[in-house]
């Protein structure tokens, strides 16, 4: 029997994450498993709290958003711990990525009995990020300013805050000059933004990477070039089911390392939470990270 901690990030989904992770614990202590609860003062708290227990053997649970499911998976990556996920943030986009279920019943028998499923994980390397791993995608441009305006809206949730923080990003941006270096190859592209993705989805389930899979080995870098903000606009809707890769304003590359800089200072994002200002090295680390789904 699979025994368990739960890492908790207390300002998460309010009474709804509360509720879920109870009716979780009850069920997976109805079948003889054990659940300790650990609530977290930070990302890197949680990396701690994560690591310690599976080091000893428990499987972690991470219980937040994708900031913390980044941070807990990160955490784990390369150890051979189980990762698993109780959703209750604002994202939640790689439990989409995932299929996971979010009924406590389903979620739960999940957690006891599932085979784990070996997933891809991204190492981030930058002046203030010494090698930190996160799971779904990395950011920079318009997209890293949206999600800064995205957390910090107090009376938005979900999706509609994330559509919110981009309308108030793109409204002042201007473009940027990128160079993108992928597999050794450079790209000069002058834009919005560049993403690369592990995940197919970000921003409250936008299709940014439809083609992305979590476990090929590969991160699929979208571009998106210089264009009129009502184009802009469009594209933002196209999100909703990754249509938006059609326009010839997108591009998307494969590769398993990249560099991104940029002409002036912007700054980058990973899994909704991790910022800091370019430049940043990118690295696959291929079925690394062990995941109950």
């Amino acid at each position: 029997m699979r025994q368990f901690t739960a890492v908790v990030n207390p300002t998460a989904g309010g009474s709804t994450g509360a509720a879920t992770l109870l009716a979780v614990g009850r069920l997976l202590r109805e079948a003889g498993a054990t659940l300790e609860t650990e609530y977290s003062h930070g990302l890197g708290h949680a990396r701690e709290l994560a690591r310690a227990a599976g080091e000893s053997g428990r499987v972690v649970l991470a219980v937040g958003g994708d900031g913390m499911a980044g941070a807990v998976g990160g955490a784990l990556s390369g150890t051979g711990a189980l990762l698993g996920l109780i959703p209750s943030g604002r994202g939640n986009d790689f439990v989409r990525a995932l299929g996971q279920p979010s009924d406590p019943a389903a979620l739960a028998e999940v957690l006891l009995h599932a085979e784990p499923r070996l997933v891809d994980s991204i190492e981030v390397e930058s002046a203030v990020h010494h090698h930190t791993v996160v799971l779904g995608s990395v950011y920079a441009g318009v997209d890293a300013l949206a999600n800064r305006y995205a957390n910090n809206a107090r009376l938005l949730r979900g999706s509609a805050s994330y559509y919110a923080g981009g309308l108030r990003a793109v409204a002042g941006w201007r473009p940027a000059d990128f160079r993108v270096t992928i597999d050794g190859v450079p790209y000069e592209h002058r834009g919005f933004t560049v993403v690369a993705a592990n995940s197919r989805y970000y921003g409250s389930g936008r299709v940014i990477a439809p083609g992305a899979e979590i476990d090929d080995g590969l991160l699929d870098v979208v571009f998106i070039r210089e264009a009129p903000r009502t184009l802009f606009f469009a594209l933002m809707n196209d999100l909703k089911t990754g249509t938006h890769v059609r326009r010839p304003e997108v591009s998307v590359v494969r590769g398993r390392e990249l560099r991104i800089e940029a002409g002036r200072p912007l700054p980058y994002g990973a899994d909704g939470e991790v910022e800091a200002t370019l430049p940043v090295t990118l690295r696959v680390r291929p079925r690394d990270l062990a995941v109950l789904c």
